[in-house]
């Protein structure tokens, strides 16, 4: 038998155990359905808040991802810029435009402070304390708009299996019981039952995975932006200081 021949023959033998797997799936698939419909009304509203849950953590995660994404990405732009700038005034109207970066939020809020205790004519140690006062407020609120939504994701991921194993308990608890009244327990009568009610587990461990790792995901790569904030604001006194420094000596001279 030539090459050609066996290649041709393989490749028909590969489509049709890819037919033969996408047809058994697509009946699993049809048969798990088929029991969720079956299922008594308890499991069924179990079911629905459970599909709810996971639409609910799937769309929190989408627009998690997305926002920050969006933060540290602006945010890495401006610190670029703040490095480079030689100028405040000149970088606090251009931070404007980074508006989804929480680094450069907390740099308007610190510049504005600073114009304030300018006006004011604070002594420098009162003034610093000020601008450090008003740079923590802004890095809090920070981190809680950055953390906004994640909690749901973690009593997602705790309540979820607990949940679909109550769904779980409770159609067992059915099986059982119309075994007691049919009177007979062989394997044909208990495997139905008992199969409809597992279907709960799974649907909950299904929607608990996802947002269990989606929220370590998310809590790691915030406390990194927590690192990046706290860092930029000692570097930002740090610089405030100098200039308040030459500033009084230059004014004393």
């Amino acid at each position: 038998m030539s090459p050609a021949c066996l290649i041709l023959m393989a490749g028909q033998a590969a489509s049709v155990a890819v037919s033969e797997t996408n047809l058994a799936g697509s009946g699993v698939e049809s048969e798990i359905l088929s029991m969720i419909l079956k299922s008594g009304p308890m499991v069924k509203s179990i079911m629905a808040m459970l599909l709810l849950a996971s639409i609910i953590s799937w769309a929190i995660t989408f627009f998690k991802f997305f926002q920050l994404s969006r933060a540290i990405r602006q945010s890495e732009r401006f610190l670029n810029s703040f490095w480079k700038s030689r100028s405040l005034p000149n970088l606090f109207s251009e931070a404007s435009d980074y508006g989804a970066s929480h680094i450069a939020h907390i740099y308007r809020v610190g510049y504005q402070e600073l114009g304030r205790v300018h006006k004011a004519k604070l002594e420098t140690r009162v003034a610093m304390e000020n601008v450090q006062r008003a740079l923590r407020r802004a890095a809090s609120s920070e981190s809680v708009r950055l953390y906004r939504n994640l909690p749901f994701l973690a009593s997602c991921g705790n309540a979820t299996p607990f949940i679909g194993l109550f769904g779980t308990v409770w159609g067992i608890m059915g099986s059982f019981h119309e075994i007691g009244l049919k009177g007979t327990a062989n394997l044909a009568n208990v495997a139905p039952g008992i199969s409809e009610a597992l279907v709960a587990t799974a649907a909950g461990l299904a929607t608990a995975i996802p947002a269990v790792i989606f929220y370590n995901y998310f809590n790691s790569r915030i406390r990194i932006q927590e690192s990046e904030m706290n860092n930029f604001m000692a570097d930002f006194v740090n610089i405030l200081e100098r200039d308040l420094l030459r500033r009084t000596s230059g004014q004393e001279s």
